[in-house]
């Protein structure tokens, strides 16, 4: 029996966040899912730095979401990816969403986080307490507000919870997320 892999989005996730963790996890065989507010096609967004002071933004290609959050059940889950882009600063507001996390953190199931996907961490702050991340710089006041210790690295590993700076990282997120996922 394949493992099943859920990754939470909404529509502005950063293309490269969501297609490299999906596609990888189906290379690995797992059963992914992806979820949204709603079933429907997700709109995703090219992060890039050119000549300005913080990242551009262009649209990106369309996704689908497979699963409404009100009708996840993460018992069914082994692993939970989070990628970044601004979806966090918007699923984060769903109701199902919190719930959805803690069960990753109170079951011990792998959860990877990247650059902006740290935002939605920081809706169950009782599992962030003395625990530290990685996240794109913009997001180390919530971080530190939810009580976690903001790494300056492009990866870190604290027990269950892999987290990268941004898209660059995936490859080392990735390779992280699935060693505990075998692992568990």
């Amino acid at each position: 029996m394949s493992k099943k892999v859920l990754i939470l989005i909404g529509d502005a996730v950063e293309s490269l966040e969501i297609y490299y963790p999906y596609y990888r996890c189906l290379e690995e065989g797992y059963d992914t899912t992806i979820a949204a507010s709603t079933v429907k096609k997700i709109h995703t967004v090219v992060h890039d730095f050119t000549d300005w002071e913080t990242y551009t933004e262009k649209p990106g290609y369309l996704i689908d979401a497979q699963i409404a959050f009100a009708d996840i059940n993460p018992e069914e889950y082994e692993g939970l990816i989070i990628p970044g882009g601004r979806a966090p600063e918007h699923i984060r507001l769903n109701e199902h969403v919190p719930k959805i996390v803690s069960h990753f953190f109170e079951q011990d199931k792998p959860v990877a986080a990247v650059c902006h996907g740290s935002l939605v961490l920081t809706t169950v702050k009782e599992h962030l307490k003395n625990r530290a991340i990685t996240a794109y710089i913009a997001c180390k006041p919530e971080v530190e507000a939810a009580g976690c210790t903001y790494i300056e690295a492009h990866l870190h590993v604290d027990r269950n919870l892999v987290s990268g700076h941004a898209w660059p990282d995936l490859p080392a997120v990735m390779k992280e997320f699935i060693n505990l996922l075998e692992e568990s």
